[in-house]
């Protein structure tokens, strides 16, 4: 699989921020009741949200990087008072005069040139991804800046959430690149080549991918992991030798322009004289896909993870299927911003993250199990499938959802 230059991932990273900047974060800022947004970072302490605003040269912050988001008469600006730097003024227009004053003055200028009534920060208890704002920074704004604007600070921890959440028009066309390069490692992984009964272990295979991203110039954003199932034992084998019958279970996440996977799958390693994947466990299978469509079926605008959870677990209850549901959005970070819908552990609401109202144009990890029962030992039946959630419909990003590999 041929991986971009780093010139054209450049590029393309650029594209999808003019696009998140022109249309997605004034359709944010206008959905919810704030008149400008404050977004500061110190360098190599930046904030979560500083990926999804900056060009892709601009690594980290310098000194201090600031940029405000103002709205007035219904239209939203963008400002940088940061020090001056060629690829950010590209997309910020520059408003800090250094040769006449500190950043804090710029900023308490701004503030009473545009005397926004509310200034969200990125502070919150409840939310990780609208919590960027350090310590120290805050206190040096407290410090500098006149009561009358700090008073006006708010927290809306769900401008930097959905401005990371949505996906741009660009993002979501280049997802099934991005999958192909992820797959194209899960399924080099998943075959003779790499897999010799009674010799090759769980770890041999975790580490032959991580290998195989770095040495695509890649990143992977969690260890991936493979573990079996056997027959005549009960439960989950998380390393060991893999032998024939076994059924391999992998779990694997890359990063590549500036976009995360997650997925997971199964793959049957074939007994002396098998040629195909046994009939029980693809039954099994079926099962796993229909819990997935009813969670599908189940998604819609407007609608909060928790509800999301309650509804789908409540509609395989009344099919007889025996589940776990655990999915979450996958975007910029690979458990992103956005609606929780279960964790594996707990499959009650959760509070806060679950309660996230689900946006168009968004992307999810459709991550869950099944549990079915063969020769009197249980299976669990694991799958994680990236799905783009869109105004009319759920599209799955990625081929061969009903698929069992066969190592044989």
């Amino acid at each position: 699989m041929k991986i971009k230059s780093i010139q054209e991932q450049y590029k393309i990273k650029d594209i999808c921020l003019q696009e998140r900047l022109d249309d997605i974060v004034p359709s944010v800022m206008l959905e919810y009741d704030v008149d400008a947004w404050l977004v500061a970072s110190k360098e190599y302490h930046e904030d979560l949200v500083f990926d999804a605003l900056t060009p892709a040269s601009y690594l980290t912050a310098r000194r201090i990087t600031m940029v405000v988001f103002v709205k007035r008469d219904g239209v939203v600006s963008r400002h940088s008072l940061s020090m001056p730097d060629s690829e950010l003024n590209k997309f910020y227009p520059q408003y800090w005069d250094m040769s006449k004053e500190t950043q804090l003055e710029a900023l308490k200028r701004f503030l009473e040139e545009y005397d926004p009534k509310s200034i969200a920060i990125n502070i919150s208890k409840d939310f990780t991804f609208a919590d960027g704002l350090s310590y120290g920074l805050y206190t040096l704004f407290n410090e500098a800046l006149p009561k009358t604007y700090t008073d006006r600070f708010v927290i809306e921890p769900m401008i930097p959430i959905k401005v990371m959440e949505i996906r741009t028009k660009s993002e979501l066309s280049l997802y099934p690149e991005v999958l192909e390069v992820a797959f194209s490692v899960m399924e080099e992984m998943f075959s003779t080549k790499q897999v010799t009964p009674g010799k090759t272990t769980c770890a041999d295979l975790e580490f032959f991918m991580m290998q195989k991203v770095s040495d695509l110039g890649l990143t992977y954003w969690f260890s991936p992991t493979v573990d079996i199932q056997r027959e005549g034992h009960e439960g989950v084998i998380y390393d060991g030798v893999i032998e024939e019958g076994d059924l391999l279970h992998c779990d694997f996440g890359l990063k590549y322009l500036n976009l995360c996977t997650d997925t997971q799958r199964l793959a049957y390693v074939a007994k002396q004289g098998e040629n195909e994947v046994p009939k029980w466990m693809c039954d099994g299978f079926v099962i796993n896909n229909r819990f997935q469509d009813i969670v599908c079926e189940t998604m819609q605008i407007g609608k909060s993870g928790n509800e999301v959870l309650a509804e789908s677990l409540a509609k395989a209850k009344a099919e007889g299927i025996d589940v776990t549901l655990y999915s979450h959005p996958c975007n910029i970070y690979g458990h992103g911003p956005g609606p929780t819908i279960g964790l594996w552990n707990n499959q009650n609401s959760i509070p806060y993250s679950g309660d996230i109202k689900m946006s168009a144009n968004t992307v999810y990890a459709l991550e869950l199990n099944i549990k079915e029962t063969h020769d009197n030992i249980s299976y669990t039946f694991f799958s994680e499938e990236t799905i783009a959630f869109l105004e009319n419909s759920v599209q799955f990003l990625y081929r061969g959802r009903k698929q069992i590999y066969l190592i044989k």
